[in-house]
């Protein structure tokens, strides 16, 4: 019988896959390191493209080709040709998430008819101006709904979301202060 056939899959999710990366890690913990690299170049006026750099998984190179481009409204001096940076921000944070729900869901066997993660935030431009320094440049809190339907419990459901919120790298990244390491290179 064809190995396709036979395996375990969920919402898209291969579960016999997923034991087997989890089993990997369990037994060598630097399997389990994952370095991300992306450039970004300016473009003009306020757009710019980003370049996904390869991955580097376990010691192991993958290959990634891929560009975001950002840019701003008109009414922020852009040109409107692509999102802005605070919506690549939460569009990070939301597909982050997604696939925590999609997994989850699967690991519990879960089949997912619905899920939409809906995030907004209110940031004051005083503080990205410098016109104000009581004002901060970015967020106090973000605000996010997610709707989730499928053949699961409501119980199901509310333990996969404290799942993610406790698991999600940019759940993670974004729940808390992280250090950010800066190299000015003029030149």
């Amino acid at each position: 019988m064809n190995d396709v056939m036979t395996r375990n899959v969920v919402n898209g999710i291969d579960l016999d896959a997923l034991g087997e990366v989890v089993e990997t890690i369990k037994r060598d913990p630097g399997e389990g390191m994952v370095r991300f690299n992306v450039t970004t170049r300016w473009t003009g006026q306020t757009g710019t493209v980003s370049k996904m750099g390869d991955i580097e998984l376990g010691g192991e190179r993958i290959a990634r080709d891929f560009e975001v481009r950002a840019d701003e409204p008109e009414q922020l001096l852009g040109q409107n040709q692509a999102p802005n940076p605070q919506e690549l921000l939460m569009s990070a944070a939301n597909a982050c998430m997604t696939v925590g729900y999609v997994a989850g869901a699967a690991m519990h066997g879960i089949t997912l008819d619905k899920l939409e993660i809906e995030t907004s935030g209110q940031l004051d431009l005083r503080g990205f101006l410098g016109l104000d320094p009581s004002v901060p440049p970015g967020y106090d809190q973000i605000d996010y709904v997610v709707r989730i339907a499928g053949n699961g419990t409501r119980e199901q459901f509310e333990e996969i979301h404290r799942a993610v919120m406790a698991t999600s790298p940019n759940y993670y990244n974004l729940a808390r202060p992280i250090r950010m390491n800066g190299t000015l290179a003029v030149g």
